[in-house]
Order: C-alpha cells, then structure tokens, then sequence
C-alpha cells in the first residue's frame, strides 16, 4: 500500500485578510467619500471625488479577487499595485495634516506612523500571490 505524499497548502490568510481590509476601505470610499477626496493630491487633474470612487472600486475589485481561490493570484499582484499607487495620496494627507491646525496632535503623529505601513501591505499582497 503506497502512502500519498500531501504537501501542506500554503496558508491562504494573507489573501484573506487583505480582501477584507481591501472590502472594508472600498466601501467607505462610497459611505464617507468626502475624507478621501481630501486625501487626493491636489496636483491631479480632475475632480478628487473621481479619484475617490475609481480607488473604491478598484479596492473592492481586487479585495473580491482575493477572496475568490481561481482569481487570488492575481489579486495579490493587482493589491501589491495598488498600495504603490496610492501611497503619494498617503504622503499627500500626511503633510496636509502636518501643516493644518485643525488635526490633533494624535491625528498628524497616525498620519505620519501609517505611511511605513505600506511596507507590510505590500510585502502581504505579495504573499499572497505567492501562495495562491
């Protein structure tokens, strides 16, 4: 009787909390979009509720393709991407928050502590590529 050999299955965490992160921030995007149209660096051309609504979508795109087992691959990529993309918009708060007197101090120090966090973001993102 021959034994199979069973590989343990990469863990599929990464992906999972990445869709929900991505889920989660995708729609609020729709509830409070005026927050983050404050984030879009004022240098874009257009309309920053655009920029708002088209990062919303593309997060709730990419968290559904995380969580789905035959499109995670590629959702892994596709947020890897993504944390890139919008880190100049995180920078941009950031140094908005610095300069105005109406955040706390609590407020700028979370502005400033959060943009080393993209790091994880997309080193996760792209675990979760690997794995998938």
């Amino acid at each position: 009787m021959q034994r199979e050999s069973h590989t343990p299955r990469p863990s599929q965490k990464p992906a999972l909390r990445l869709a929900a992160l991505l889920l989660g921030a995708g729609t609020m995007h729709f509830v409070a979009p005026k927050f983050f149209d404050s984030t879009v660096p004022t240098q874009l051309p257009g309309d920053a509720r655009t920029y708002t609504y088209v990062s919303g979508v593309a997060e709730l795109a990419i968290g559904t393709a995380l969580a789905v087992p035959r499109t995670r691959r590629l959702g892994g990529g596709l947020a890897a991407l993504l944390f890139v993309a919008v880190f100049p918009a995180n920078i941009n708060m950031a140094a908005d928050w610095l300069k105005s007197s109406k955040t706390t101090n609590v407020q700028k120090a979370g502005a400033v502590l959060r943009l080393p966090l993209q790091i994880p973001l997309v080193t996760e993102a792209l675990k979760a590529q690997r794995q998938a």
